[in-house]
């Protein structure tokens, strides 16, 4: 039987590796080889007289006494994490890593530095930030912070509002010199309409409010490029190839600039919330409460770009 420290430490290392996915990926977020993450889980399964993982070139599956034993071994490492958070919330020093996923835009508009700003508050923290437009599953993938656009269906975590993101229907100056401006959401179906994949309502399908007042409906729009990528759509945008609904906090610039115009102004039925998510726990540790604010104030003094 192996002493009970070493059973603690084990046990969470076999959570580690179930959340990351493969022997590797533990590895590196454990700061140790692969070959002693391999030699401390067949000690494990020696130990408890029980396999644990199959393991392939390509992917893990848990047994049944392994997937029994994953959901203790999480209970475990919360526990100590809790514990962890104590100490650390009675230090002045915050340390340790933060891993958090934020969509590209955000990212690339506010995030990248308003973390990095954080960091240099302090300098003994860490914080892993992955720029995705996936919804990244935060329990199974060891994320300890998300920032998230649109609707939350996951009720097992935890959303902390932060401001609503609004869309805007734009074109550039040389498009209007080339083609009627468009008075009515109907006028769009004339138009050649730059659509963006990643969205709820589907590619071609546009979110619009009547000007007066009403419930908003989908138009169903056309056009000759659709892309996954807001700012492909922009920089088309800009070269006048046809008009896009986008985020405004990302064409902001452009618009106050004069290189893109809106266009229906008030037409434009796309409000998306903006949201500081991660997962449900007791006790939410200082690091990530700090962080989380530092964001929103980040936000807030930028608040006109939305």
């Amino acid at each position: 039987m192996l002493p009970t420290h070493e059973y603690a430490n084990d046990l969470i290392l076999f959570a580690l590796i179930v959340d990351c996915g493969s022997f590797s990926k533990a590895a590196e977020t454990a700061g140790i080889t692969s070959s002693v993450v391999s030699k401390r889980i067949g000690r494990l399964e020696k130990s408890l007289g029980a396999r644990l993982l199959y393991r392939t070139t390509r992917s893990l599956t848990l047994t049944e006494n392994g997937r029994s034993l994953y959901r203790q071994a999480k209970e475990i490492s919360a526990k100590i994490q809790d514990a962890l958070n104590v100490v650390s919330e009675n230090s002045d020093e915050l340390t340790g890593v933060i891993r958090m996923s934020v969509p590209t835009i955000s990212g690339e508009l506010l995030l990248s530095e308003s973390v990095a700003e954080f960091c240099a508050r302090h300098p003994n923290l860490k914080v892993e930030m992955r720029l995705e437009n996936r919804f990244a599953d935060l329990v199974n993938e060891g994320i300890d912070l998300a920032i998230r656009t649109g609707t939350l269906p996951d009720s097992s975590l935890i959303a902390r509002h932060i401001l609503d993101s609004r869309w805007v229907i734009v074109c550039s100056p040389g498009y209007l010199q080339q083609h009627a401006e468009p008075h009515s959401a109907d006028d769009l179906l004339k138009h050649n309409c730059l659509t963006y994949t990643y969205q709820e309502s589907g590619t071609d399908n546009w979110l619009m409010k009547p000007p007066g007042g009403g419930e908003i409906y989908e138009l169903q729009v056309k056009g000759n490029l659709s892309a996954n990528n807001a700012r492909a759509i922009r920089k088309a945008a800009i070269g006048g190839y046809g008009i896009a609904m986008v985020p405004r906090c990302m064409v902001f610039e452009d618009l106050q600039a004069g290189t893109l115009v809106e266009v229906l102004s008030g037409h434009c039925g796309k409000i998306l919330g903006v949201y500081a998510v991660y997962p449900y726990t007791r006790n939410l540790p200082l690091k990530t409460r700090l962080l989380i604010e530092h964001i929103i104030a980040g936000y807030q003094n930028i608040s006109q770009y939305f």
